[in-house]
C-alpha cells in the first residue's frame, strides 16, 4: 500500500501553539454548504452541528458555531480519544517504555495458559486483538461499551474489558471495540507508573502543552486509568492542532514530535481476514475524506478528518442520531470533494 505524502507545514505559516493564523476565508458553494449545516432544517439530513473548523496550508479558512457556543466552547470527543490515546503510545515508543509488537503487560493474561497473552499493543491499536466486545449504542440491546462506561465497568474499564475472552485468533480479524483502547490505556500507565493525576500531568507535559492543546481534558476512572476510549473534551481549535500534528507528519515547530513513522502507521490499512466496510489503521479510521484521508471519529459525529492532498482538516462537532451517521459522513465527503473542484 502507497501512502499519500503528508504534507510539510508552509514557510510563510506559523504553526498554531499560540494562535490559529488566519487564511482566506472560504466562499462560494463549498462555503455555502457549510453554513447550511446550521440551518434549522439541516436537522434532518445530517442532524445539530454545532461546530465547523476547517484549516487549509495550515491556517483556518472557516470556523462557525452554533448559538451561544464560540471557539472556547468545549466538545466532547468521544472516540476522537483513541486517536489520542495512540499519540501517547507513540511517545512512550519513542521513550522506549513500551513496544508495540511484544506481548502487551495485561495482568489479566499473564497466566501460563492464557492465549490472550499474546496479543500485543499493535493488534490492540489495530482493533484486532480477537477479544469478545459488543460495541453496542442502541438503547436495549446487550452492550458491553455501555456496561463498560456507564455500568459495572464503570471503576476500572480496562479491567473489564480484559476479563473478555477471546473469540478469534489475535491479528486475524478487525472488530472495533473500545474496551481495547482502555486496556492500552492502562498499559501505559503501568509502563510509567503513574496513574491519575500523575498520568495526567504526563498527557498535558509531552502532549498537550507542546501543542497549545490548553483547553485538553481528559476523563479518568475510579482506578486510575484515561478513559482513553472516549473522554478528552477540548475545543475545535485544539482538536485541530491535534490533527495538525499527524497531518504534519508527527513534526512540530519544524521538529520530531512523534516516533519517525508513527503517523503513516496510524493511518496504514489494517489486515483482516474479513473486509470490514469502514477500513481502519491503528486508532485512525481511512477513507472519510476520500482516497489517502484518515481521521478522528467519535459518537454522534465527532470528527477531526485529515485530506493530505488538499493539505486540509475538518473538524466538526454536534448531535447526529445513530440513523443519520451515513449521511453525515456523505455530506462530510461531498464537502472534501466540493475543495477539489
Amino acid at each position: 500500500m502507497t501512502l499519500i505524502p503528508l504534507p510539510a507545514q508552509p514557510a510563510d505559516t506559523p504553526w498554531p501553539t499560540q494562535a490559529w493564523p488566519q487564511g482566506d476565508l472560504l466562499t462560494g458553494p463549498v462555503a455555502d454548504t457549510l453554513d447550511a449545516a446550521f440551518a434549522p432544517e439541516s436537522l434532518d439530513p445530517i442532524g445539530r452541528t454545532d461546530a465547523l473548523l476547517l484549516i487549509q496550508g495550515g491556517r483556518i479558512v472557516y470556523e462557525r458555531y452554533g448559538e451561544g457556543l464560540d471557539e472556547t466552547s468545549t466538545f466532547p470527543s468521544w472516540s476522537k480519544a483513541k486517536s489520542i490515546t495512540q499519540a501517547l503510545t507513540g511517545l512512550l515508543v519513542g521513550d522506549g517504555k513500551v513496544d508495540i509488537h511484544a506481548p502487551a503487560d495485561v495482568p489479566e493474561w499473564q497466566t501460563p495458559d492464557d492465549p490472550r497473552g499474546a496479543i500485543t499493543l499493535d493488534q490492540l491499536l489495530r482493533m484486532s486483538s480477537g477479544l469478545a466486545f459488543v460495541e453496542e449504542y442502541s438503547p436495549g440491546n446487550p452492550s458491553d461499551v455501555i456496561e463498560m462506561l456507564f455500568g459495572k465497568g464503570q471503576g476500572d474499564t480496562a479491567a473489564y474489558a480484559a476479563d473478555k475472552p477471546l473469540i478469534h485468533a489475535p491479528g486475524a480479524v478487525m472488530s472495533y471495540a473500545s474496551g481495547t483502547t482502555n486496556i492500552v490505556a492502562r498499559a501505559l500507565a503501568r509502563s510509567i507508573d503513574v496513574f491519575g493525576p500523575d498520568f495526567e500531568a504526563f498527557m498535558r507535559r509531552r502532549l498537550f502543552a507542546p501543542l497549545g492543546m490548553t483547553s485538553a481534558a481528559p476523563k479518568f476512572d475510579e482506578a486510575g486509568t484515561f478513559i482513553g476510549s472516549s473522554y478528552c473534551f477540548a475545543t475545535a481549535r485544539d482538536f485541530a492542532r491535534f490533527g495538525l500534528l499527524y497531518l504534519r507528519g508527527g513534526v512540530w515547530e519544524d521538529r520530531p514530535f512523534l516516533p519517525a513513522g508513527w503517523a503513516d502507521y496510524a493511518r496504514t490499512r489494517t489486515a483482516s481476514k474479513d473486509d470490514p466496510a469502514d477500513p481502519y489503521g491503528a486508532h485512525w479510521w481511512l477513507g472519510l475524506g476520500g482516497p489517502g484521508s484518515f481521521s478522528a471519529n467519535g459518537y454522534e459525529g465527532q470528527y477531526t478528518v485529515l485530506v493530505p492532498d488538499l493539505d486540509l482538516i475538518l473538524v466538526r462537532h454536534g448531535g447526529t442520531p445513530l440513523d443519520l451517521k451515513d449521511a453525515l459522513r456523505g455530506w462530510i465527503g461531498g464537502v472534501v470533494e466540493g475543495l477539489r473542484g
